[in-house]
């Protein structure tokens, strides 16, 4: 009885007096716990592949933007500019990986949206394609930058020019101390942001294709920021979207990707070894099944009962990318683990809009993406998933 309690508060805060089979029938079986069956490595890339490119298809804004969301209460919603931008990467590494000229065709038309919405000082605004208040921000600049860099390697100069705004303005806006203040979304709350390690690394990628220019410096600079804020035992003060105390994995994995692009670029260890504290603690807080509760608090202990996909598999990407790094095997098993958790929670079958996608929570009433399945969990899904493949082969 009590997760018809929970869906039913949550539909009366919503005033929505309709509630459907699909989204009944959901609730109940995540209630039960995680399915058996594992779709596999390979399925689950490609069936993430699909979803991406049917979010894109059926955006709400039809604008060439990937859909922020698919809800089960809602449908499609408009295009995201910022996720939309970090998408552009897997869909390319997908394309390396296969040869998929649809892909690629597809990433570059994100790419050509993006730049036609970009603010003609550089950087880009915060929310979906229709919020308001329209600003830029310097969360969703890093994270399009990210594509931009890539489509300047991929398809030549047209995305010089845009790139090279996007990073003049996020070196023009830094704060001396290499905290970025002036320019925050107003859809989290205020303050300080660790988790901008994460736009550093929109930084450094500019910086591969123009290394004259101080944008590594800039980032660097930010991560340096950033290592202010972790405690001895890696957890980061200033890290979460809305509640500092509890942060989600999903801005943990974030701050932590960032820092381990630091460490990519210098070599330097002490990226290494905060990266690695960091890893290690939500290691600790890992159930035995691959379950991350969504929120962890200063002392790595479980804040919610709930996972947060994007996070898990965020963090099981950046496992990955540690085992890389040091040969530690603790990294790869847990980030296998975390896999195959995330991977047991997807519909293969059954609504195409559903099929392949990535639950906001596990269980899907949990609250980070309620009752919504998010591009950028898929997207996460997909890359944790790429990189175990390739990991597997090597062995």
């Amino acid at each position: 009885m009590e997760i018809f309690k929970n869906i039913m508060n949550f539909f009366r805060t919503r005033k929505t007096e309709y509630l459907s089979d699909i989204a009944i029938n959901i609730a109940q079986q995540d209630q039960k716990g995680l399915s058996d069956n594992d779709p596999g490595v390979e399925k689950v890339i490609e069936l993430g592949m699909k979803w991406l490119c049917l979010a894109q298809d059926c955006s709400a804004s039809q604008d060439g933007g990937v859909a922020r969301h698919y809800s089960l209460i809602n449908g499609w919603a408009t295009s995201y500019p910022e996720t939309t931008g970090y998408i552009v990467p897997t869909l390319l590494e997908f394309v390396q990986q296969r040869g998929n000229s649809e892909i690629r065709h597809r990433a570059k038309r994100m790419l050509d949206w993006l730049i036609s919405i970009q603010f003609a000082e550089g950087g880009f605004q915060g929310g979906r394609i229709d919020a308001k208040p329209r600003l830029p921000v310097t969360f969703n600049t890093g994270q399009i930058l990210l594509g931009l860099a890539i489509g300047v390697r991929e398809f030549g100069n047209t995305y010089l020019g845009p790139m090279q705004r996007a990073a003049d303005w996020l070196v023009d806006t830094m704060d001396v101390d290499g905290c970025w203040r002036n320019y925050p979304s107003p859809f989290t709350i205020t303050g300080e942001k660790a988790y901008d390690t994460h736009v550093a690394w929109g930084l450094l990628e500019a910086a591969r294709i123009l290394p004259d220019k101080p944008y590594s410096e800039t980032a660097l600079r930010n991560v340096d920021w950033a290592l202010t804020q972790q405690k001895k035992n890696g957890w980061f003060e200033n890290c979460c979207l809305n509640d500092p105390s509890k942060p989600l994995t999903h801005t943990l994995g974030y701050v932590l990707r960032g820092i381990l692009e630091a460490f990519r670029f210098t070599k330097k260890e002490i990226y290494l070894s905060a990266a690695c504290k960091t890893a290690h603690g939500i290691l600790e807080s890992m159930r035995s099944d691959g379950f991350i509760p969504g929120r962890l608090s200063e002392n790595w202990q479980g804040a919610v009962n709930w996972a947060c996909l994007t996070g898990t598999a965020q963090i099981a990407c950046c496992w990955l990318i540690l085992y890389q790094f040091t040969g530690n095997r603790h990294y790869r098993d847990a980030a296998y683990i975390a896999n195959h958790f995330v991977r047991r929670t997807l519909n293969s079958d059954g609504p195409r809009e559903i099929q392949g996608a990535i639950k906001g929570s596990f269980p899907i009433e949990g609250d980070y993406g309620k009752f919504q399945y998010l591009n950028w969990a898929c997207k996460f899904t997909i890359d944790a998933n790429m990189l175990e493949k390739k990991i597997r082969i090597q062995k």
